[in-house]
Order: structure tokens, then sequence, then C-alpha cells
């Protein structure tokens, strides 16, 4: 694929969610997605939702231990690293500009991002939210920026820098 969307969900350890990933990344054109495990796409109940996603989505898999160097090395190949998450400075994705490259980082179900992954990132998204749960499934949140990667892209990120 070329250079793009990388989704990495190295923090991510629940099957449905990283299946349901899986799918978005393949059917929305994102360049890859990265696993802590990719043994992960072997399991049944990832088939069943992930429909055969993983056949034509290139998975990267990257541990925990790995995740720091391998988001130094996606900086050093000229991607941003963005995370997804609630915090402060991070900026609405409906105003945000995706860079052309960018590595979106999620965080783990109910904790996040780990503060240690949040303090190398180049800056973190936010969807806005007006019920009153705090806080979206990191399948849904994610597709929802992945699609406005895709949707920036196909319009040539204009505005981006």
């Amino acid at each position: 694929a070329a250079p793009g969307l990388i989704v990495v969900a190295t923090l991510v350890d629940k099957i449905p969610n990283l299946a349901g990933l899986a799918r978005t990344c393949e059917v929305l054109g994102a360049e890859a997605l990265t696993v802590a495990d990719a043994a992960v796409t072997k399991h049944r109940d990832f088939a069943s939702i992930s429909v055969t996603a993983e056949k034509w989505l290139p998975i990267n898999e990257v541990s925990l231990s790995g995740l720091k160097s391998y988001l130094s090395r996606l900086r050093k190949e000229g991607y941003a690293l963005i995370g997804l998450e609630q915090t402060r400075g991070a900026v609405s994705l409906e105003t945000f500009s995706f860079p052309p490259r960018t590595a979106l980082v999620l965080g783990r179900e109910r904790e996040g991002i780990d503060a240690d992954v949040l303090g190398l990132l180049d800056g973190c998204v936010v969807i806005r939210q007006r019920g009153l749960i705090r806080s979206l499934n990191v399948h849904v949140s994610a597709s929802l920026a992945i699609h406005r990667y895709a949707h920036q892209a196909s319009t040539g990120f204009a505005g981006s820098h």
C-alpha cells in the first residue's frame, strides 16, 4: 500500500475491537494495522467480524515492549504520531488536519494511551462528545478518525501542513 495511515493498536487487546479495526482499516484504505500479536487474526472470533480484511490489509506485529522504538522508527520514516485520546491539548477531530503520513495511536480499552507513549506523540485528537457517557468504544472512535483521515486524503489534504 502507498504510505498513508498506519493504525497502531498495540495497546488494544479485545479481539472484537481488533477485528473491527482490521475491517475498518481495509474498507477505508489504511496502509496497515499494527497489533501486539498477529496470531489474533487466526482466532475464530476475529474472523467472524473481520470478514477476511486481514487477507488484504498488511498487519504489523509490534509487542508492547517494542512500541516506543516502533513509533520512533515511524517518526524517522516521516510519519506524524497522532494519538486518539481525551487529554489536555487534544484537538477536535472535526477541525484537525491530518498529515498525509500519519500513525494513529490508539489506547487501551478504558485506560487510554500509556503516559510514557503519550509523551512521544506529536499531538492528539479527540472526538467532541455531547452525551453523559464519557467515552466511545476504541473501535468506534478509531473508525471515526480513520474515516476523517480517508475523507481528507480523498480531497488532497486541503489545509494540512
